[in-house]
């Protein structure tokens, strides 16, 4: 049975996120909301956790999962990233933004795409997930909370226990989220290229939808 905390969006309880932050460092697997939507996590170097989740949300390793990172500083250190970059990251951060980038030797071989060894990553922009990051003191790996066979994530915790209450260990609860998925830009090439259009606009960092 998963614990259930109730935070405040914006002033979140210290004491909660701790209890939160203690379960996944012990392997949990967490419902927490972003700024786009609820979204599954866990430790980023935990297997039976990582695989966990991948069964909860029901993809497999050719799935992108993403990190979820505090700053740009701590992106740096899981993704290589040239000044071009950078700066466009700069730009986005934070945000409702994903960003799949060469993945470097800090991600695990088996948590990066099979064939292309890119990984997603972003900054949110909530209150919570910023807290709970810097209580954890490192990113979190997530994959957005759509139930296998649907497409729009959920965006309500009760909803959330009722399905999940016995395959989750944490889900915290901030009231409903934007309920939009996050841009997803491939910066692996030459140019920037929009994947999916979601929560962040694309022109606001100089790009064009084709």
């Amino acid at each position: 049975m998963a614990q259930f905390f109730e935070v405040h969006p914006e002033n979140p309880q210290p004491r909660f996120l701790k209890q939160a932050a203690q379960i996944l460092q012990q392997g949990g697997v967490a419902a927490i909301p972003t700024d786009s939507s609820y979204a599954l996590v866990c430790r980023l170097d935990d297997k039976d956790a990582a695989e966990s989740l991948r069964r909860i949300r029901g993809v497999d390793d050719k799935h992108h999962l993403t990190l979820l990172c505090r700053d740009l500083s701590e992106l740096a250190s899981y993704a290589r990233v040239d000044n071009k970059q950078y700066r466009l990251l700069k730009a986005a951060t934070p945000g409702p933004f994903t960003f799949i980038l060469e993945a470097t030797k800090e991600v695990p071989r088996r948590l990066s795409h099979p064939s292309r060894r890119t990984i997603g990553l972003r900054v949110p922009c909530h209150k919570v997930t910023q807290e709970l990051l810097a209580l954890f003191g490192e990113p979190l790996l997530a994959t957005t909370l759509i139930p296998p066979g649907e497409s729009e994530p959920l965006n309500d915790t009760e909803a959330i226990c009722a399905r999940y209450d016995k395959l989750l260990q944490v889900v915290v609860d901030a009231g409903a989220c934007a309920a939009t998925p996050t841009t997803v830009i491939d910066m692996t090439e030459d140019e920037p290229v929009i994947v999916r259009v979601g929560g962040g606009d694309p022109a606001s960092l100089g790009l064009v939808i084709d």
